[in-house]
């Protein structure tokens, strides 16, 4: 185990405690120019995906918003509620306003990465689609870089299926004991039921469950957040001119003072949103879209609700708190989150925290098992795989949530998700010419008064894409 911890110790410092973070800052500030800030171009077109979606009126298919709701379950998590609260700890409030530039920046990443996981989907035989970073490569890269999915797809399956998953159950377990004393051990069996329930259903199940509990966590958390704000209304000002003045480090609130805002704030951001990770172009690519950039659009969208809404709603009702104290070093993490709502608005939020971190934590579960059935299928076709994958996710869950000494075990999960993000960032550089061409369709159709654009492989007779993905093309 020394040997083994070396190893991924060592991985993980020259992943994310090297150059990691600068990477995706980089690469994230050169999409969003030679895009021509795309992002913020297609801002209103958006929220187009909360009204309907193109597979609204077939039940087969996985829509666009049930795709988006997926990835926010899996994206929202302990990040918005106790990342944003270590953040603000260790490099003050200043780290907020770097949050909302990483996230600013990332929603072109993931417009980026869910285009192009969209433009080399592949139906299945059962009319599913499936697709992402692994398929992107060898579809867009060739069949020479196989060597390259395979590792993306090693890596996807032990950091989020395997280890993520034990983390998530971890969670669960000691909410609820902490507030409610329900012993690990019932949580654990719960759980476990209810995940078996969802993964044997496979991803319609999975996008039905986001679709109803993904909305009712979002809303729910950002209401009570919105409460706060309303009755603090006056102060609000004050704290958002500690937020810039503290990035910009005009008011020093820990050591370190800008530097170490800005390096919690990206970090902190990154993790939250998982913007250019390679995680959630696996569910992008199962919704039924008439462009892949409609798509991308959407899951650009889903960056924003995790960081600029749900992580700004954590972030000010600790500011707004007394509980917290620049420079002092003290409670922190989804504590100091549940202290300041109780202060806030009384004891009773510690059980309504609870619960939302219960909803964060098990649509978490669902979208990591659905990577790593992703990638597990790229890998091998079958489909005993699939079954084996499902019996070890419910048995790893359980293992998570009674056995807390346990998940030290999945250690390796960081370093895996380094590696499978360096892949994933190797690939989009490869293939960003590729997106911009796609694009450049989706921005030609609009211009030319094409409410909803609709892609047509013909037109791009070099790309090795499936044409029975795209029924809406024009018949030839």
């Amino acid at each position: 185990m020394g040997f083994l911890d070396t190893v991924f110790g060592t991985i993980n410092d020259l992943t994310w405690g090297w150059a990691l973070v600068p990477f995706l800052v980089v690469l994230g500030l050169f999409f969003t120019v030679a895009s021509g800030f795309i992002q913020f171009r297609f801002f209103k077109r958006m929220f187009n995906v909360l009204r309907g979606t193109d597979a609204d009126n077939d039940p087969n298919k996985i829509s666009a918003r049930e795709a988006l709701f997926v990835s926010v379950g899996g994206r929202v998590g302990g990040g918005n509620i106790a990342g944003v609260a270590v953040a603000i700890t260790a490099g003050g409030p200043g780290a907020v306003f770097w949050m909302w530039v990483i996230a600013l920046i990332g929603m072109c990443t993931a417009l980026v990465e869910a285009t192009l996981a969209q433009l080399y989907k592949r139906t299945e035989p059962n009319g599913d689609y499936r697709g992402g970073p692994a398929r992107a490569i060898i579809h867009g890269l060739g069949e020479n870089y196989r060597w390259l999915a395979v590792i993306y797809a090693v890596c996807l399956i032990a950091s989020f299926a395997i280890g993520f998953n034990a983390f998530q159950g971890n969670t669960v377990a000691g909410a609820a004991l902490d507030s409610m004393s329900i012993p690990r051990i019932v949580t654990g069996l719960v759980l476990s039921v209810l995940t078996g329930v969802i993964v044997f259903g496979g991803i319609h199940r999975i996008a039905k469950a986001a679709d109803v509990i993904i909305p009712i966590m979002a809303f729910g958390y950002i209401a009570m957040a919105l409460i706060v704000i309303l009755l603090n209304l006056f102060a609000i000002p004050g704290v958002i001119w500690d937020i810039v003045a503290n990035a910009f480090g005009f008011r020093e609130a820990v050591s370190g003072g800008m530097g170490a805002a800005i390096a919690q704030g990206l970090r902190r951001g990154l993790f939250s949103n998982e913007a250019g990770l390679g995680s959630a172009p696996n569910v992008a690519a199962t919704a039924y879209v008439k462009h892949p950039v409609s798509q991308g659009i959407t899951q650009s969208f889903s960056v924003f609700i995790d960081t600029i809404l749900i992580c700004s709603c954590t972030a000010f009702v600790i500011l707004l708190a007394d509980v917290y104290q620049p420079g002092v070093e003290g409670i922190d993490g989804v504590v100091l989150t549940q202290q300041s709502l109780v202060e806030h608005l009384g004891g009773w939020t510690q059980y309504f925290l609870t619960f939302a971190i219960l909803l964060f934590a098990f649509s978490s579960i669902m979208y990591n098992y659905y990577l790593g059935e992703n990638a597990l299928t790229f890998m091998t076709q079958n489909p005993n795989a699939v079954l084996v994958l499902r019996i070890a996710i419910i048995g790893i869950v359980f293992l998570g949530a009674v056995a807390p000494g346990a998940t030290a075990v999945f250690s390796f999960s960081d370093p895996m998700m380094g590696i499978l993000a360096v892949v994933n960032l190797l690939a989009l550089m490869m293939l960003f010419p590729i997106a911009m061409r796609i694009i450049a369709d989706f921005r030609a159709q609009l211009a030319a008064g094409v409410e909803k654009p609709v892609f047509d492989p013909a037109q791009f007779p070099d790309l090795d894409t499936d044409p029975t993905a795209w029924p809406d093309a024009p018949k030839s």
